[in-house]
């Protein structure tokens, strides 16, 4: 056995441990001086928040009070009246205008409920094809491509159709589409459609006159409406505040009118017939009673109807009798006799001297027929009227000084505005007294009705003197407002009529007309048993450039009936009439006794013989 060594294991020495000092105790001294600086930092910084607190308060008091006392003192007034606006809802109900009617009482012109559809496709239910179909089934003038053109522009808010009429708006209503809305509104009616446009005229959207009376008088046709203001609620509802004395007491007044819807209505007939048949550019009538100048029938063609005013042109809205002047030829020589005889240049008697032509300067001045007829020689006054003689009024115009015949063409007002009550009214153009008395051409040329310029209603103004017994009359169309009852609450005031010639002139100057149509030159304007007188009248269109157009010409005729206490004058203007013979006593004349007759027959005149 082999001896083993044995292996003495030896204990590892332990480590040295390090030992923490201890801490040795503050004295109390300095303990004491370490508590007293951490409370003096300590309460330096609270105090100093403290101060900030308080001094943010303060401020917020100071401008608090600040904002309150501009609130409460400063803005006091501004914010009372903000709030009483807020709580405030100022309510002006629409009221609608008032009616037009004629003499009798017929009715031109009032309102309606009528209602404005607008789309909006973004509601729809259904597609905009299917939606412009069913409305194009409604609307029966609008077809389904038209209708979707329209839903195809945006998204909301499509104007569709206007003024449609309730039992429209009822079919649409039954439709329970979503995305049509329909707003109610009135609207201007005018039932007689094109019958009376001339006079009455037409309102826009916003119910605005834009012609005829609808302008001039749109003070009277609307009626005082009063304001309500409501008062706001806290739960949203709206209360009367102050119920204004009148708030519902809409009057009854009707604008009336001296027009007479049966003769208006003749007289446009036979108008536009005569146009068609001498197709003429246009043409006027006139029928005024020449006592008091009260319009009892003013036609003019063409025309416009007032339902549909957006048809058509700008130009059909002006009243050609009283915004367009033009030359009136033959017709303005009875009143130039009239002149002379107040002037004491002639006599009724008088007879005059027809060359046919005579010469004024470099001026040859000829009358109407002198190629064919040649001379006429001696001429009662009758006779020249008859054979409408521009030489014989050459001559009986001479015999008056220049100066003061043209002063007597001046206290015509031929050169001003009547003052007829309706818009778009132009003044008559003669010359200035210095260009007028210069040159004999002028005076001679206004003595067969040419070289000057004025109205055709001014004409008939005019010629109402010589039916009248020589008194210048105010035209008028509108006789007043008028209530339920027939009395008037408001009357236009009229210049008084003034006497330009004396009875006995007018009355010659009347019988010469009744001679005129009793001739070959007035039988067209002729009716049997009466007395009618007349005169017509053809004259050259002037150029706008100077000069006169050599195929465009004017016809014209007048014509007067007294009877006893009642006097009228009937005048047809025609423009452009086409054919050789398309002259005044040919066109024009026609015209004329047509409306006489229906004139004679609606103020039941009896015959000059019974």
């Amino acid at each position: 056995m082999t001896d083993s060594k044995v292996k003495v294991l030896r204990p590892t020495p332990a480590r040295k441990r390090r030992r923490r000092p201890r801490p040795q105790p503050e004295k109390p001294k300095a303990k004491i001086l370490k508590a007293l600086g951490k409370f003096e930092q300590s309460s330096t910084w609270q105090w100093g928040r403290l101060l900030l607190v308080w001094a943010l308060l303060t401020g917020s008091a100071l401008g608090l009070g600040w904002n309150l006392y501009h609130l409460q003192i400063v803005d006091s007034p501004d914010l009372v009246q903000k709030a009483r606006q807020q709580q405030m809802v100022y309510m002006r109900p629409f009221v609608p205008r008032r009616p037009i009617v004629d003499r009798t009482g017929n009715v031109l012109a009032t309102d309606r409920l009528v209602y404005t559809l607008y789309a909006h496709p973004k509601l729809f239910k259904e597609s905009k094809a299917e939606m412009a179909q069913k409305l194009s089934q409604i609307l029966e003038r609008q077809s389904p491509e038209a209708i979707l053109k329209k839903l195809n522009q945006r998204s909301t808010g499509i104007p569709v159709a206007y003024a449609l009429r309730e039992e429209v708006a009822d079919k649409i209503v039954a439709l329970s589409a979503d995305g049509l809305e329909l707003i109610r509104q009135y609207s201007r009616l005018y039932p007689q459609q094109e019958l009376v446009a001339d006079t009455v005229g037409y309102t826009d959207l916003e119910h605005h006159g834009q012609a005829g009376l609808e302008y001039s008088q749109q003070q009277r046709l609307e009626r005082n409406v009063v304001t309500l203001r409501l008062n706001r609620a806290g739960n949203g509802a709206l209360m009367p505040d102050h119920m204004p004395e009148g708030f519902l007491n809409f009057d009854d007044y009707r604008l009336q009118t001296s027009l007479d819807l049966r003769l208006q209505r003749a007289t446009r007939f036979v108008l536009k017939q005569k146009l068609e048949e001498f197709e003429a550019k246009r043409g006027v009538v006139i029928v005024m009673d020449a006592d008091d100048g009260a319009i009892l029938a003013l036609a003019c063609e063409p025309t416009y109807n007032p339902n549909q005013y957006y048809k058509y042109e700008i130009g059909l809205f002006r009243n050609w009798a009283i915004a367009d002047s033009y030359e009136p030829g033959s017709t303005f020589k009875p009143v130039n006799i009239a002149l002379a005889l107040e002037a004491g240049a002639i006599q009724p008697d008088t007879t005059i001297e027809d060359t046919g032509m005579i010469k004024i300067e470099q001026w040859e001045i000829k009358n109407h027929d002198f190629d064919s007829r040649g001379a006429r020689g001696q001429l009662s006054l009758d006779e020249v009227l008859q054979y409408s003689s521009n030489v014989g009024m050459v001559d009986i115009i001479r015999r008056i000084p220049r100066d003061r015949y043209y002063k007597a063409l001046q206290e015509l007002n031929i050169n001003q505005r009547m003052g007829i009550g309706l818009p778009g009214e132009a003044a008559g153009q003669l010359k200035s007294e210095e260009q007028f008395t210069s040159s004999f051409v002028e005076v001679a040329t206004t003595a067969f009705g040419q070289g000057f310029a004025l109205t055709p209603l001014k004409l008939a103004q005019l010629q109402a003197t010589i039916a009248n017994g020589g008194k210048l009359v105010t035209p008028h169309i509108v006789k007043g407002l008028i209530d339920a009852e027939g009395n008037y609450q408001w009357q236009p005031e009229l210049d008084s009529p003034r006497q330009v010639f004396a009875p006995e002139h007018a009355q010659a100057v009347f019988d010469m007309m009744v001679n005129t149509v009793n001739s070959s030159s007035g039988e067209n304007a002729r009716i049997e048993g009466y007395r009618v007188a007349g005169k017509s009248g053809t004259a050259q269109k002037a150029s706008p450039t100077g000069g006169y157009y050599s195929d465009l010409r004017i016809s014209s005729f007048v014509s007067l009936l007294a009877d006893g206490d009642r006097s009228y004058v009937v005048m047809a203007v025609v423009d452009e009439p086409k054919g050789n013979n398309a002259f005044g006593s040919v066109v024009a004349a026609p015209i004329v006794k047509s409306v006489m007759e229906a004139l004679i027959t609606i103020e039941e005149i009896p015959p000059a013989d019974s």
